[in-house]
């Protein structure tokens, strides 16, 4: 065990070294941004034979202090502040361009903060004094495409980032983490050969195999298929779980960060809208904008009169929007019961009288519209598949008040 510069413990079997990750060649910004190499149609049955763990580092807390960067008159970080814990998973959850992967890039030092302070383990790296370049941060960096060499063979890449080790050294280290992620029958051949999902595992393992105290990783698993990239994600999670390396994940897909992550840091236009556990921000958002993400709600725009709204099913306190503004009033598509109305026309049965515009199988459920009594625009319903309803159909809707929700009104769609 040794304190490496920095301050991060770290255990290191052999001789001490310093570990230079594979950003050191080519391009002053982006070193090792290869294509990826095209994938073969199918994904090979992994081996039989049981994997060895991963090694263990000691974790370290990564803490952005009002940290602002700006490309020209563009503010791509604004003032952001987060603590991400020693060990834990912190998914960057938020549209296109709102600065998840920028924080990634000036947590690793491929891009200098405008102002405003980065450190790990309580040690600033980069500051308005400091800097420490990427190579000695102990930071692992894992990009969306993998970016592995393909001039390389698969033992190679993984190896690359042990270049003060002895080359057998390096060699034994790379083929126990090959072995981990179950391609170490893979090491003498090439990336090409591989699919996708095998190089997903080659980039993870190059990452990790220098144990850094903190690894970032950019989309990992956006270019996989869907079930691919579910079985992907539990993998990758087990292993940064054995490794006890304190990570943050950029993605764009709620249910992705909601998967994976111990906690969510909802980011944006450069902000930190919410930061909690997936539960919290799916039943108690900050925002609208927090609320559109995590689930399909009807929004539903009403004016505020004496501190309430006025709803068809009933008065309902606005909390936090100004007298006399609109409110939205939003009801989760999956919140709202459907039951067929009753046969006889009685208009005494219970909820709100309605008629189905459209039914669209969607597999597991299928999602109504329907004109709801006291409505003014069309309700979408996502209810189980057992009791379908047909274009037509008189039906009844059953909203509970104490699960919508009411905020100011927010005009921008996430995307």
């Amino acid at each position: 065990m040794v304190r490496c510069e920095g301050g991060a413990l770290r255990r290191t079997p052999g001789p001490i070294r310093r570990i230079k990750p594979a950003m050191k060649v080519c391009s002053p910004v982006v070193r090792w941004l290869f294509k990826r190499s095209p994938k073969p149609p199918t994904e090979p049955a992994l081996a039989g034979s049981p994997r060895v763990r991963a090694g263990a580092t000691f974790a370290a807390r990564l803490s952005f202090d009002a940290v602002t960067k700006r490309y020209g008159e563009r503010l791509a970080l604004d003032g952001l502040s987060l603590d991400v814990e020693p060990g834990e998973v912190v998914c960057l959850l938020g549209p296109s361009g709102c600065g998840k992967t920028t924080l990634l890039r000036v947590a690793a030092g491929i891009e200098r903060p405008t102002s405003g302070r980065i450190l790990i383990s309580d040690i600033e790296v980069a500051g308005p004094a400091r800097f420490v370049q990427p190579e000695d941060r102990g930071v692992g960096l894992m990009f969306q495409d993998f970016a592995l060499f393909p001039h390389l063979t698969i033992v190679e890449n993984v190896a690359f980032g042990l270049k003060a080790l002895p080359r057998e050294d390096a060699r034994r280290e790379a083929l126990l983490m090959l072995s981990r992620v179950g391609l170490e029958r893979y090491a003498d051949q090439y990336p090409h050969i591989l699919s996708g999902g095998q190089q997903q595992r080659v980039a993870l393992a190059r990452a990790i195999v220098p144990r850094p105290a903190v690894m970032l990783m950019d989309e990992p698993f956006s270019g996989l298929d869907v079930q691919l990239r579910d079985v992907m994600q539990e993998e990758t999670l087990e292993l940064l779980n054995e490794t006890r390396a304190t990570t943050m994940i950029v993605t764009h897909d709620p249910e992705e960060a909601m998967r994976i992550g111990d906690r969510i840091a909802v980011m944006r236009a450069g902000r930190l809208i919410q930061t909690g556990r997936a539960q919290d921000l799916y039943h108690r958002p900050a925002a609208l904008f927090v609320a559109r993400l995590f689930s399909e709600i009807n929004e539903i725009t009403y004016r505020v009169a004496g501190g309430r709204i006025s709803t068809p099913i009933g008065s309902l306190p606005a909390e936090g929007v100004t007298e006399g503004a609109l409110a939205t009033l939003c009801v989760r598509e999956r919140g709202v019961g459907i039951v067929a109305a009753p046969s006889n026309g009685s208009g005494s049965a219970p909820g709100l009288a309605a008629r189905v515009r459209s039914a669209k199988f969607l597999g597991d459920a299928v999602r109504y519209e329907v004109v709801a009594e006291g409505f003014d625009e069309p309700i979408n319903v996502r209810a189980n598949v057992g009791s379908p309803f047909e274009k037509g159909s008189e039906v009844r809707l059953h909203i509970d008040p104490g699960q919508v929700l009411i905020f100011p009104p927010c005009a921008d769609k996430v995307v």
